[in-house]
């Protein structure tokens, strides 16, 4: 593998769950991590129960734990404004930026009837909206520093396969793979990659949601997890973080791997 050692990765969602997980990767591997987060959510609808999130806290205590060369900034990848100021945080603290990892995410679990416009608009604000915005800073910065650099956008594997009472979660993910593939092809010749990463099931709060909302009557969340696991998973065991970051050092590895959506998910996608 290439030596990442000084190179510049901001990570959006980056101090819970798998965003977490490729930071203290990064971090390991003498990368400098700018972390973001936010913790009150800015839409209508609540995320994971309620409208403190936790991100930026989380994200706080994160880099305080790696030390030297992680840092903590609040952005909602929602807002242009804030997206902005977020890489000219990073910049400004390390010097510039090779690598993002947009990880922020948020889902609500709704059958179609009871969906409101709440849950798509802020669904798709943060996971469809939230790539767009991410990406076009991250690639403004790369070509002011004379192009090349690497981005991963974190899909699902619900990107791929239809999952009912997801419908509005399912969009975003969609939307974030064939935004990705398009915007490798129109920066491939500036030395600029863009891939996805497409989770299977792994043992985020997002996951904690998801085990209440299809819990069938009478079970327990850690049983309709497990449940889950088995009906969805062929190897029949969970993902991890680990996981996710072994495939994200990889991608920013690899100079010739652009326009690619890769599911680590135990063999769940085709």
């Amino acid at each position: 593998m290439a030596d990442l050692t000084g190179k510049v990765a901001l990570i959006t969602g980056g101090g819970t769950g798998i965003g977490k997980g490729i930071a203290e990767r990064f971090h390991g591997m003498g990368m400098k991590v700018a972390l973001a987060g936010l913790d009150q959510a800015s839409g209508a609808a609540n995320q994971y129960f309620g409208r403190n999130m936790g991100g930026y806290t989380a994200a706080r205590d994160l880099a305080e734990t790696l030390g030297e060369g992680a840092v903590a900034i609040e952005a909602d990848v929602t807002d242009a404004a804030q997206v902005e100021a977020m890489t000219a945080a990073t910049v400004e603290t390390f010097g510039r930026l090779d690598v993002l990892v947009n990880g922020a995410g948020v889902i609500t679990a709704k059958p179609i009837q009871e969906l409101e416009e709440a849950d798509w608009d802020s669904v798709l604000g943060v996971n469809a909206k939230g790539t767009f915005l991410t990406n076009r800073a991250a690639v403004a910065q790369m070509r002011a520093q004379g192009g090349g650099g690497c981005i991963v956008n974190i899909s699902s594997i619900a990107g791929k396969l239809g999952v009912p009472f997801l419908t509005h979660y399912c969009a975003s993910k969609w939307a974030m793979i064939g935004f990705s593939i398009s915007l490798a092809k129109e920066v491939a010749k500036e030395g600029i990659t863009v891939n996805c990463l497409c989770p299977g099931i792994v043992g985020t709060q997002m996951w904690t949601l998801l085990s209440k909302a299809f819990a069938q009557p009478g079970e327990s969340e850690e049983v309709a997890y497990a449940r889950s696991i088995e009906t969805f998973i062929p190897q029949g065991v969970p993902q991890t973080e680990g996981d996710m970051a072994d495939m994200t050092a990889f991608l920013v590895a690899a100079p010739h791997v652009t326009g690619q959506a890769f599911a680590v998910d135990g063999g769940a996608s085709h």
